[in-house]
């Protein structure tokens, strides 16, 4: 039963990421928020999800759209309800599979587990593995080893239970090659666009087009409530700046832990892979290794040629395009066979390695460069252990402050100036905020925007509660003025109306007109269009071409040349196109057919296991929390 695991050391970085995402530091609110009985999230077949493990998760992905999306996170996005379901639906299905998982016996012995992590390239330190850096790892992300196991163990059974059904698909022969000709076919087109500026001024709205309108679309014209407000500000990272750090502590500190302030030794290679299935026959192997030996030699020959070649033949979609190219890595970054050959200690740069062989297929490789590993030395590392320090110094205090935060504005409710004086923060004065969002930090927070315009807050002029806007960030506030909700007056809104609707009727004129063009055209008549410069599309290659124009050209008939068809675009007019000429491509190779088999295999697993989770959904009694999902924080049963 372990082979499945023992033969997958390549999804240990997907695992160990996913193993995670509980286990994160929880905001400072647990200290203070859960006063009474943990309310539950959801109920899977009588079993609960917790509503502490759940803001766990979500806060953890909202970290993770933060760090992706940086100044542009949209705070409306990161706190909603359809957020809050994905977040939910991905607990429920771990779930639901570790708990079918267990019931048909699948089993990680202790001896397995420690296999796995024994044979993991991030707890190895010089290809064996290292306690201190699997302490170091536990460490840095708060956990314990009983608790990082546990979770571990229920992903490599997650992960066992869905390989039997993603293992099940097949594709014949006949569905890969027409998928190759549909997806690689060429057609040379022409296109002509009819703009909706050419019939903009022959609209005539109504006198009355306007405030009609505006009549039927008031909620189009309001503007929100407002108000400005006092508000104080507690974080972690105010409280860590502040924290006094002496040299002996930070030496301390580095001889302690000397071997997490190791740079691990990296080479930069380039690669050139010819796939191969992994259930290929013993004649696919063979033609597949001798189209390798065939690029090696050629490489060999002209080391200079190596990116053209990579372009010209490298199944790699990830590299291919860049001649190869794969930067700097450890050698714990890639597959065994691979990384010894790279890390060779007799391999020089410029060297040319191959065909090595991996799951994958078969690799010809390129050393472009060499880094050695070394220590850092303390004052390399300085400024990295003075901040560990003041974290770990100011984590203790921020949650002595947080208590004390929380107790003070809500005993003197009608003013803040007392949590201001006993923790030294500055009562801070906002613009205009509106009840539905702004984009001042940190009061772009659904939770704190709900409390501000709340009748509490508002009427009885309160402060909020504490509320907590991102990790580790505590934000209390009082209204200081206020505006109630009012409706844009029609003469302050009239010229944008008429704009708008003038080019909704320019828009329907020019798809009339569109329409008509291309049916004159179906019919053989000559409809004056000037066409533009012709150019070769395809699915694979789209050559500047939007998807919606590209799958209107690829599904038109061909069958009589030259065929026609049309599109309305995102601005609101017409795409005609001419199809001159259908290009098809040659005779699918092996290697090709192989690169689309195991795609379509990959989608075909996709769905099974997409299709059992399903199932599984359907016959579990699943109770969630609708409250919570609406970011109601009390949770109702």
């Amino acid at each position: 039963m372990f082979d499945f695991i023992h033969n997958q050391k390549t999804l240990l970085k997907i695992i160990l990421a996913i193993a995670l995402l509980p286990f994160l530091f929880w905001g400072v609110d647990s200290y203070f928020r859960f006063t009474g009985p943990e309310q539950f999230a959801a109920k899977v077949d009588g079993a609960a999800i917790s509503q502490q493990a759940f803001n766990t998760e979500l806060r953890e992905r909202q970290n993770d759209l933060r760090r992706v999306l940086g100044n542009d996170a949209d705070h409306s996005l990161l706190n909603s309800p359809q957020l809050r379901i994905s977040v939910l639906d991905g607990m429920i299905r771990d779930q639901l599979l570790v708990s079918r998982a267990a019931q048909a016996g699948l089993v990680i012995t202790d001896n397995q587990l420690r296999e796995f992590i024994a044979e993991a390239p991030v707890f190895q330190d010089k290809g064996k593995f290292s306690p201190a850096r699997y302490d170091q790892f536990l460490r840095q992300r708060g956990m314990t080893a009983p608790m990082f196991e546990s979770r571990l163990r229920h992903d490599l059974m997650m992960q066992e239970l869905t390989s039997t059904y993603a293992g099940t698909g097949f594709v014949p022969k006949a569905v890969v090659d027409r998928l190759i000709r549909i997806n690689e076919q060429g057609r040379e087109v022409a296109q002509a666009d009819i703009s909706t500026d050419r019939f903009v001024a022959q609209v005539k709205l109504a006198p009355d087009a306007a405030k009609k309108y505006y009549d039927s679309h008031p909620a189009k014209f309001e503007v929100p409530e407002q108000a400005k407000l006092h508000y104080l500000v507690l974080s972690l990272d105010e409280v860590a700046a502040q924290m006094p750090v002496n040299a002996d502590q930070v030496k301390q500190y580095y001889d302690e832990h000397q071997s997490q302030y190791t740079q691990p030794a990296e080479r930069e290679a380039s690669h050139i892979l010819i796939t191969v299935a992994s259930d290929a026959s013993a004649d696919q192997k063979k033609q597949a290794h001798d189209k390798a030996e065939q690029i090696y030699q050629e490489v060999k020959k002209d080391p200079g040629s190596f990116a053209e070649l990579a372009k010209k033949y490298s199944q790699d979609p990830g590299s291919a395009a860049n001649g190869g190219d794969l930067g700097f890595f450890q050698r714990g970054d890639m597959v065994k066979p691979f990384a010894d050959a790279v890390f060779n200690p007799a391999a020089k740069v410029g060297d040319i390695i191959g065909p090595v062989q991996t799951q994958y297929g078969y690799h010809i490789i390129r050393l472009d460069a060499v880094r050695p590993g070394k220590q850092l030395t303390i004052d390399e590392v300085r400024p990295q252990i003075e901040a560990e320090l003041k974290k770990q110094a100011a984590g203790r205090k921020f949650a002595e402050e947080a208590e004390s935060f929380n107790n003070l504005v809500y005993e003197q409710s009608d003013t803040l100036q007392p949590a201001a004086k006993a923790l030294k923060l500055k009562v801070q004065e906002s613009p205009w905020i509106a009840a539905t969002g702004t984009d001042v930090k940190p009061l772009n927070n659904p939770k704190l925007l709900k409390a501000v315009f709340s009748n509490d807050v508002l009427k009885n002029k309160r402060n909020t509660d504490v509320i907590e806007v991102a990790p580790n960030t505590l934000v209390a506030a009082r209204v200081a003025d206020y505006k109630p909700a009012a409706k844009r007056p029609f003469s302050e809104v009239k010229d944008a109306i008429d704009k708008q609707l003038t080019q909704q009727q320019a828009s329907q004129l020019a798809v009339k007109e569109g329409k008509a063009t291309l049916a004159q055209l179906k019919a053989g008549k000559d409809a004056s269009v000037e066409w533009g410069k012709a150019r070769v599309v395809s699915l694979k290659k789209p050559n500047g071409t939007d998807r919606v124009l590209l799958q209107t050209i690829a599904s038109a008939d061909v069958a009589k040349l030259p065929a026609y068809a049309g599109v309305e675009n995102a601005k609101g007019g017409y795409t005609l196109v001419k199809i001159t000429r259908v290009i098809d491509p040659p005779a699918p190779t092996d290697e090709q057919r192989t690169h689309y088999a195991q795609q379509l295999e990959q989608l075909l697993a996709r769905q099974e296991v997409g299709a059992y989770i399903t199932s599984l959904k359907q016959q579990a009694k699943i109770k969630i929390n609708q409250s919570l999902m609406q970011g109601n924080e009390q949770g109702e049963e």
